[in-house]
């Protein structure tokens, strides 16, 4: 009898092509508050939640105004929310999916994403037919690195870690699946380089989505068992 295994996806970077327009709406916010943030240090903190990257990017002291955070999340959110209508799926992204869920592997997505953001990039991936479920920062205590995430997705596909592999695009992905003991596989979409997903913990790391599809049968996702 085949065991069932989970393929977990991160969707920002990873799905959707949506890494660099978080650089910039959370660069704007940033400079709308008289902070001066360079993008490539935003860009290396795409894949935390948004608590945990402003920590990351400003320092996690008690001299940090809890208002100031507030209006820096809510000004990114309003900046963001004016590309849902048009967030661009990578290419194969649902092809994929949709791949994957007809050779048995349950679909669960984990990100940092929720609320009309999550429906947003889930209606660009457009493969909610092979979608089984989806964690978001409101299920968590924490979010990437921690396994949380992780942890939780595989808790509703039912399946221990060993018949599990989480896909991302960030060093906080793969960090996250390796606390967690699933299987790390990292794709180059997200804009971060090879050799840092590959210290991070990347079992294998591909392209883009379209490269991992193509090659499946090369890949941790060959074979039916």
């Amino acid at each position: 009898m085949t065991t069932k295994r989970a393929a977990i996806f991160d969707i920002d970077g990873t799905l959707v092509d949506t890494n660099h327009l978080h650089v910039v709406t959370w660069w704007e916010a940033f400079r709308q508050a008289g902070l001066h943030v360079s993008m490539r240090a935003i860009h290396r903190a795409v894949g935390l939640s948004g608590g945990d990257l402003l920590d990351h990017l400003l320092g996690d002291g008690d001299d940090r105004d809890p208002v100031q955070d507030e209006q820096l999340t809510a000004t990114h959110h309003a900046l963001y929310g004016t590309y849902f209508e048009r967030l661009p799926a990578l290419d194969s992204a649902g092809d994929l999916l949709r791949a994957l869920a007809g050779r048995g592997w349950a679909i669960v997505l984990a990100t940092s994403a929720s609320g009309a953001e999550l429906a947003a990039l889930r209606n660009a991936i457009d493969a909610d037919d092979v979608i089984l479920g989806a964690t978001s920062a409101d299920d968590v205590d924490d979010g990437k690195p921690a396994p949380d995430p992780v942890q939780r997705a595989r808790e509703l596909a039912g399946v221990p870690s060993e018949r599990a592999v989480f896909v991302g695009d960030t060093v906080w992905d793969m960090k996250a699946a390796v606390r967690d003991g699933v299987t790390p596989v990292a794709v180059l979409s997200g804009g971060i380089p090879r050799a840092d997903l590959e210290e991070a913990g990347a079992h294998a790391v591909y392209q883009e989505p379209a490269a991992l599809l193509a090659h499946l049968d090369s890949s941790v996702f060959a074979g039916t068992e």
